[in-house]
């Protein structure tokens, strides 16, 4: 809320300033959407469980490709004294905020163990890595078999000899529909907005819309442009990149609320759900 809504309630009320200020021009985009968006624990829980279930051994590196604010990375400094993260993106203005906001927030010690690269996923010069992540559905924007397998190559010569590839998907018979959903965090209303949809080529335009109860609106905060892929072509393309092993990773189900459990286990066999968000590892 502004100064001005701290002053007493006859002022405020007589305040014609206060009350142009809308909820949606003081929020901050990034802010909204790592609160509604990510939950880094528990996907470095996911990625650290398994990297040790599938190798025998801690993972100690990590390259976070589309990083986008480096939340991610930042939690995967905090987890062990000698984790070294690389986050990779090529824009600035989100870079820079994560600069600022997150790896800002971190030890000075932790923080020297973390490096932001303004570069193209698909020629950036990293060592090489136990584990690199491609999160929320970011690798859709790769929208040919040709273009997509080649970053899965690139990949996957990026990573050390027994080192990981970590992909979170989304499907389901509603990722193809035209249509809004919102989810309520109390101060603001998360909007994923399946735009646009073209079942011809794939491609496909979300958007990310936030609503506040004042009435105002953070319309478009973020857009994307890529091509739904299913799973199925997703795991083809890495075999065909040269990876030794493709794994599914599908969420178990709560007994008592019949939603999702958090906890994901490898299997050949998943639920066709309306909606659903798994993860695959590729094995070098």
């Amino acid at each position: 809320m502004s100064k001005k809504n701290k002053r007493s309630k006859n002022s405020r009320h007589h305040d014609p300033l206060a009350a142009r200020i809308r909820q949606a021009d003081q929020a901050d985009r990034h802010i909204l959407y790592e609160r509604a968006v990510q939950c880094v624990e528990s996907e470095i829980d996911m990625v650290d469980e398994t990297f040790l279930n599938l190798r025998g051994r801690q993972a100690r590196t990590l390259r976070e490709d589309f990083c986008g604010t480096a939340n991610t990375s930042c939690e995967w400094v905090r987890r062990r004294a000698d984790n070294l993260a690389w986050g990779v993106d090529l824009d600035e203005e989100v870079l820079g905020w994560g600069r600022k906001h997150n790896l800002g927030s971190l030890t000075e010690e932790a923080m020297d163990r973390i490096q932001l690269l303004h570069a193209d996923v698909l020629n950036v010069d990293t060592p090489a890595m136990d584990v690199v992540l491609a999160m929320n559905f970011s690798y859709w924007i790769f929208r040919t078999r040709e273009a997509l397998r080649g970053y899965f190559s690139r990949i996957r010569e990026c990573l050390v000899d027994d080192g990981v590839l970590f992909l979170d998907f989304y499907g389901g018979y509603e990722a193809m529909r035209e249509m809004e959903e919102e989810t309520d965090h109390d101060d603001f209303i998360y909007v994923w907005d399946q735009n646009r949809y073209n079942p011809i080529t794939g491609e496909m335009n979300c958007q990310i819309h936030f609503k506040f109860p004042d009435g105002s609106q953070m319309k478009q905060a973020f857009t994307y442009d890529w091509r739904l892929w299913t799973l199925p072509e997703v795991r083809e393309l890495l075999e065909e990149a040269g990876f030794s092993r493709v794994l599914v990773h599908w969420e178990g189900t709560d007994e008592k609320t019949q939603e999702g459990d958090g906890v994901f286990t490898a299997t050949e066999l998943g639920e066709a759900d309306a909606a659903f968000i798994c993860y695959l590892s590729a094995e070098k």
